[in-house]
């Protein structure tokens, strides 16, 4: 008989050769593979976080004003609205963004504008962006500013972009049907909410306003994001 060890039968009763894979290793080496594969998944994890928290960081608005992205309104429209009586005006702007990855890119945009002759009547029309003291809006800016309001272009329902019906004064989205009156308030469709206002400010004698975009189909004003 020999003395040679065989290695355990495989299929049909032959003998299996081993191979370097059959061999869990040392107690030292399974404890280096350990160490290893949990070093590996925490460098990864740390680089994910560091990734994570600029691309967070960049959803978050700056709206203090030192670190805003302000915008400057077209010059012509801006005083067509100055000279407007009860109809909106749609100006057009040059909307720039840039993220710490993209070189800065510019699209043309455009908002509304209103002007509010008396504040206290549009605040009373306005009661979703004035609501009563002991549920006050989490809005961080003046909504009326230099006597206008600046609304942003896309509809609260699910973010298309209405129109503005001059002959009827009010304004409408084609996409659903959402309907808002003068004011922006909502009288129609499916939109939970009025129209979102955009902060106006005048720096350096140009109007500028800044870009935001809101989270749409819900009743309350919650700000995603101030890019494109």
């Amino acid at each position: 008989m020999s003395s040679h060890a065989h290695a355990p039968s495989g299929e049909g009763g032959h003998p299996r050769i081993l191979s370097a894979y059959d061999d869990p290793g040392t107690h030292e080496e399974i404890t280096r593979r350990k160490f290893m594969a949990n070093a590996t998944l925490t460098i990864g994890g740390l680089i994910g976080l560091g990734l994570a928290i600029p691309i967070v960081g960049s959803l978050i608005p700056d709206l203090s004003g030192a670190g805003a992205t302000w915008t400057a309104l077209d010059d012509t429209g801006w005083k067509e609205l100055q000279s407007a009586t009860d109809k909106a005006v749609k100006i057009d702007i040059n909307l720039k963004s840039k993220d710490a990855y993209l070189p800065e890119q510019s699209m043309p945009q455009s908002v509304w504008g209103i002007k509010v002759k008396d504040e206290s009547k549009f605040k009373t029309s306005r009661t979703d962006l004035f609501p009563p003291p002991a549920h006050k809006d989490d809005l961080p800016y003046q909504i009326v500013n230099l006597g206008f309001v600046i609304f942003s272009p896309i509809c609260p329902h699910l973010g298309c972009f209405y129109q503005y019906n001059s002959d009827a004064n009010k304004f409408q989205c084609p996409c659903h049907g959402s309907q808002f009156d003068a004011e922006g308030t909502h009288i129609a469709g499916p939109a939970a909410r009025g129209l979102d206002p955009l902060p106006l400010r005048e720096q350096s004698g140009t109007a500028e306003i800044e870009w935001i975009r809101y989270e749409p189909t819900i009743p309350e004003r919650l700000v995603i994001s101030y890019t494109s």
